[in-house]
C-alpha cells in the first residue's frame, strides 16, 4: 500500500504492509527526516467523515478510518507543545517543524496575532528564510510576494502592502548577524505567549446546553465561551485534576480539591470525547516528565546539540572573519583607487594649468614682439620725418 506522508517542508512516499502499525510507519517518517524529539509529533488523517485524526500507534494503518485512496495521506505534524521552546526544544529540526507550523497557523489566522506583534514576528520569518538583511531581500517587490501578515492584519488597518512592508523591514534591519535557526526560535518565544498557541479546541455543551469551548494545551484543561478564545473562563491546571474520564457523549474532570465539584460536559460524539481523553493523556505525560531530571537519552541530545551550535558559532565567526578580511581589502583597493583617481586628477590639471600659462607666455610674448615691430616702426618713421628737409630750407 503506497502512503504520502506531508511534513511542513517535504514530501515523503513509502510503501506499507497490510500488517504495518502506526507505530512502524511513524518510525519509518522520525528515521528518514533525522528527527529523535519524536514525542511531539504525531501522524494526523482525515477520516471517512471529514474530521481530522492522529494514527493510533499501536493500531495496524490499514484498519483505522483513513480515507481511503492511493496513495494514503498524512501530515506529519507537532500534536503536542512544550511550556519553554527555549528549553525543551533541542534539535534543529524539531525548531524548524515547530516553527513552520506555528507560522502557518498565525498566517491562516488560526492563532490569533495582535498586529504590532505580527509585524515583528514576520521579520523574524524574513530573518530565518533569508539570512542577514541586504538590498534586495527586503526591497517591497520582493517581500511583497511572499505571505508575511495574517489577511485579518491587513484588511483592519488602513495601511497598503508596502507600508506593512516597509515596517516589517524597519525591524529586520535590526536582527542583522542572526543565524537563521536563532531567528526561529526567537519566533517561537514571542508566538508561545499567544493565548491560542498550542490550544487544540473542542466544541462542548454544559448541562445547560450552552455552546462552550474546551481548551486542551501543555499546562492543563481550560474552558472558553463560544464567541471567546481568548480568555478562559474556567482553568483546570494539571496538577489540580485528580482524574478524567468519559462515558459516552459525557466527559468528567475531577478536580483534586474534593470539596470542589465535578466539572461535567458534553461532547457531540463520543470519538470527540476519545480525542479529548488522548490528548488529555499524552499532554499530562510531557508535564509530569518536564518536571523530572532529563533521561540520558535527552541529557546526549542537549549536548550533541551545544556542541552543534558552537560548531556553527565558531564557523559563522570564520565566516564572519573571512567577510571583514575582504571588506577591508575591499575598501583599500578603493582608497587606493580613490587617491590614484585624485593624483591623476591633480596631474591633469598641473598639465593643464603649464599649457594654460604658456598659452599665456606666448601670448604675451607675441604681444611683446607686436609691440616691440610697432614701437621700431614708428622710430623709422619719425627719424625719415626728421631727416626729410622743410620746404623753407628747399628755398
Amino acid at each position: 500500500v503506497n502512503v504520502r506522508v506531508v511534513t511542513m517542508d517535504a514530501e515523503l512516499e513509502f510503501a506499507i504492509q497490510p500488517n504495518t502499525t502506526g507505530k512502524q510507519l511513524f518510525d519509518q517518517v522520525v528515521k528518514t527526516i533525522g528527527l529523535r524529539e519524536i514525542w511531539f509529533f504525531g501522524l494526523q488523517y482525515t477520516d471517512s467523515k471529514g474530521y481530522i485524526t492522529w494514527l493510533k500507534l499501536n493500531k495496524k494503518v490499514m484498519v483505522q478510518d483513513v480515507t481511503k485512496g492511493s496513495p494514503l495521506q498524512f501530515k506529519f505534524r507537532a500534536k503536542f507543545f512544550p511550556e519553554d521552546v527555549t528549553e525543551e526544544l533541542i534539535q534543529e529540526v524539531t525548531q524548524r517543524l515547530f516553527f513552520l507550523q506555528v507560522k502557518e497557523a498565525i498566517l491562516t489566522d488560526d492563532v490569533y496575532c495582535p498586529p504590532e506583534t505580527s509585524v515583528l514576528l514576520a521579520s523574524y520569518a524574513v530573518q530565518a528564510k533569508h539570512g542577514d538583511h541586504t538590498k534586495e531581500s527586503s526591497s517591497p517587490e520582493f517581500l511583497t510576494n511572499h505571505k508575511l501578515l495574517p489577511e485579518r492584519v491587513i484588511d483592519q488597518h488602513n495601511l497598503t502592502r508596502e507600508q506593512w512592508v516597509e515596517r516589517i523591514v524597519n525591524w529586520y534591519a535590526e536582527h542583522k548577524g542572526m543565524l537563521k535557526e536563532d531567528a526561529m526560535l526567537e519566533y517561537l518565544k514571542i508566538a508561545q505567549d499567544l493565548e491560542m498557541y498550542g490550544v487544540n479546541y473542542f466544541d462542548i455543551k454544559n448541562k445547560k446546553g450552552t455552546q462552550l469551548y474546551l481548551g486542551v494545551d501543555a499546562l492543563g484543561l481550560n474552558v472558553y465561551e463560544h464567541q471567546d478564545k481568548l480568555t478562559p473562563k474556567i482553568g483546570f491546571p494539571w496538577s489540580e485534576i485528580r482524574n478524567i474520564s468519559f462515558n459516552d457523549k459525557k466527559f468528567t474532570i475531577k478536580p483534586i480539591d474534593k470539596k470542589a465539584p465535578d466539572f461535567i460536559f458534553f461532547a457531540p460524539r463520543l470519538r470527540v470525547n476519545k480525542r479529548i481523553l488522548a490528548l488529555c493523556m499524552g499532554n499530562h505525560e510531557l508535564y509530569m516528565r518536564r518536571r523530572k531530571p532529563d533521561t540520558i537519552e535527552v541529557q546526549q541530545m542537549k549536548a550533541q546539540a551545544r556542541e552543534d551550535k558552537q560548531a556553527k558559532m565558531m564557523e559563522r565567526q570564520q565566516v564572519n572573519r573571512e567577510k571583514a578580511k575582504r571588506e577591508e581589502a575591499e575598501r583599500q583597493a578603493e582608497e587606493l583607487r580613490e587617491k590614484l583617481a585624485k593624483k591623476e586628477a591633480q596631474e591633469v590639471a598641473t598639465r593643464e594649468a603649464i599649457e594654460k600659462k604658456n598659452e599665456e607666455t606666448k601670448e604675451l610674448e607675441e604681444k611683446a614682439r607686436q609691440a616691440e615691430t610697432r614701437g621700431k616702426r614708428q622710430s623709422v618713421r619719425r627719424e625719415r620725418q626728421r631727416r626729410r628737409p622743410s620746404s623753407t630750407d628747399s628755398r
